[in-house]
């Protein structure tokens, strides 16, 4: 089978599965695997944990940041 079969075939798979296939297409490109990238969002999201709970940053509620988006996008 050809890249070119095999494209055509993924492209009419459902949404869901091109969607999973497309994930499993760019994971494979990584020279991380699956769980080091996974710990690595999840550190990522213990700093900014701690930089919440410490008071060095301010959150902004999701409708705000969406109020700002329209905003800027009018």
């Amino acid at each position: 089978m050809n890249a070119e079969t095999i494209e055509h075939n993924a492209l009419h798979l459902p949404m869901q599965q091109r969607a999973e296939l497309a994930h499993k297409l760019l994971l494979s490109l990584e020279e991380q695997s699956a769980d080091e990238i996974a710990q690595a969002w999840h550190s990522e999201a213990t700093r900014r944990a701690a930089e919440i709970s410490s008071g060095l940053v301010d959150t902004v509620s999701a409708e705000e940041v969406s109020r700002l988006v329209h905003a800027l996008l009018r």
